[in-house]
Order: C-alpha cells, then sequence, then structure tokens
C-alpha cells in the first residue's frame, strides 16, 4: 500500500533511484532539503530512506554518527520507518555468504563506523530496514566503482580490475535495489522492528563480467590491472586516495550475499536479467553493440 516517504540524499546514487521507485509505486515523496530540520520534515511521513552519505569517504566517523543521530531523532518524532541502504563492509574478510547471521567483524575504520551505525539503528526502538548490497550498478551515473575505474575505458575495448580478477563480488543494480525497498516498505507492517536484509543482486568476477560484456559487444575486451600504485603515492596528499585504499581488500575478498531472506518475504519479486544490465553498461560507456 502507498503511502508518504522522505527521501534524505535525494540526488544521491540509491537515493535518486528510491524517489524514483516510490514514485513509480504511486508514493508520495518528499525530498528532504539539506539545513532544514529533518524532524519537522518527517513529520506525516510513514517511510523514511537514508541515502545521505559523506561523499568520497569524507570525515566518515564524524559525519556519520551525527546523521544517523539526526535520522533516529526524525524516526523518534515522526513514528516513521527507517529504511537504510546497507554495505558489507562489516563483514570484514570472513567467508561467505554474508547475510542476517553472519557476525560483524570490520576489518577497516569505515567497516567499525558502519557497524557502530547499524548498532545505533538496532537500538534506537524504532522499526529499522536494513537494505544490504555490494558495489552498486547504476544505468545512468559515473560515480561508482563500475563507472570511475573498471568500465571507464570500456569503448577502447579496456575494462580494469580492483583486485584479483577471478575473484566472485556482490553487485546490486540500484533500480532493482530501489524497487525491493519499496516492496519492503509495503510490507512493513508484517515485518519485525529490525530487518536486516541481504540484496544479493548480481555475484561476478571481473572474468565473468567480461565474457558478458563480449558477449554484446563486436571486439574483444582487455582485462587490465587498476594501478593501485598511484593511490599510494597520493595517499598523502588526498583523502579520498587513503580511503580508498583502506578498501583494497573488499577486491581481493571474494563474496556474495545471501538470497534466501529477500525471497522469503518478497518471493515475486524480480531481478532485471543479467544481459539487460549489461547492454546498459555498455551503452553508457559507449560501447554498444
Amino acid at each position: 500500500m502507498a503511502g508518504r516517504v522522505l527521501v534524505l540524499g535525494a540526488s544521491g546514487l540509491f537515493g535518486t533511484r528510491a524517489a524514483e521507485a516510490f514514485a513509480a509505486a504511486g508514493w508520495q515523496v518528499n525530498k528532504f532539503q539539506r539545513g532544514t530540520d529533518m524532524a519537522a520534515a518527517a513529520m506525516g511521513m510513514d517511510v523514511i530512506v537514508n541515502g545521505l552519505n559523506p561523499p568520497n569517504y569524507h570525515a566518515w566517523a564524524t559525519l556519520i554518527p551525527q546523521i544517523t543521530s539526526q535520522v533516529i531523532a526524525a524516526g523518534k518524532a515522526s513514528g516513521a520507518t527507517v529504511i537504510v541502504p546497507g554495505n558489507v563492509y562489516v563483514f570484514g574478510n570472513q567467508a561467505g555468504p554474508w547475510g542476517p547471521a553472519t557476525p560483524h567483524r570490520p576489518i577497516s575504520r569505515k567497516g567499525a563506523v558502519r557497524a557502530n551505525m547499524e548498532a545505533a539503528y538496532r537500538d534506537s526502538g524504532l522499526q529499522v530496514i536494513i537494505l544490504r548490497g555490494g558495489d552498486f550498478i547504476d544505468p545512468t551515473s559515473d560515480k561508482t566503482a563500475m563507472g570511475m575505474v573498471m568500465l571507464k575505458n570500456l569503448a577502447k575495448g579496456k575494462i580494469a580490475a580492483l583486485g584479483d580478477p577471478a575473484v566472485i563480488r556482490a553487485y546490486a543494480y540500484l533500480p532493482d535495489m530501489a524497487r525491493a525497498a519499496v516492496a519492503l516498505a509495503e510490507r512493513r507492517g508484517d515485518l519485525p522492528q529490525f530487518v536486516d536484509m541481504p540484496f544479493a543482486g548480481v555475484s561476478q568476477s571481473m572474468v565473468d563480467l567480461q565474457a558478458g560484456l563480449q558477449r554484446h559487444g563486436t571486439k574483444p575486451l582487455k582485462l587490465g590491472q587498476f594501478p593501485w600504485v598511484v593511490m599510494r603515492v597520493a595517499a598523502p596528499f588526498w583523502e579520498l586516495a587513503r580511503e580508498l585504499l583502506e578498501m583494497r581488500y573488499l577486491y581481493d575478498t571474494p563474496h556474495t550475499l545471501d538470497p534466501k531472506p529477500l525471497a522469503v518475504v518478497l518471493p515475486e519479486f524480480r531481478a532485471t536479467p543479467l544481459d539487460a544490465i549489461l547492454k546498459g553498461q555498455m551503452s553508457r560507456f559507449g560501447a554498444a553493440s
């Protein structure tokens, strides 16, 4: 059943797709304006989607707790259910598949920040849904690892791996993840107070991605390696380089997200076929067949 949703960070990756998906499902979508009173904006809302995230990993240890406190306060003032896009940083490098029963064992500072954030939501007394996805894939934005690194030179017949190209990793196609958020919001009355919901998305290695893209292309693709040495050289002077280096382990850590919990709650949910996603990425990066 449709309702009213406040989308925080509606110009960001997840926030943009969430706003689109809720609107398509007939919800009244309000987009939060930064600098205004979040609690006041949340009044009368059924759901708050927290798509706020400091860009380029800037000051996570300070800003994420601040955002979390504001969102919890807004949820308590309004009684709204809170939906948060979770990531896989909290699991560190332990064996998968990762799901609700997987303990949080972060091995990075940012993983610890996110683990603390989720603990705060869990203890808030609000109904909170953590919808957890892997690396984002977006059909129109370049602001993902796919867009900025992996497929940046696709039109030139080159793709780049950020780690072991044979390692299987989890990816979340954002339009699908946003549709799942809407479906969960519409069934929130049947869900427990705290929901840790993995969004399995697409699991593939860079070798798989290379083969999949080549199925829809007209020329072979060369798979190379991202030059991490550039980041090491720049790290003392560039915050983003330092933060990316800390997360490098994830590109060498095999991981998938458990699809069973979402299938139980949303048995009718159908993801976009992988070939359609790949065709979209080829078109986006100038390599359409």
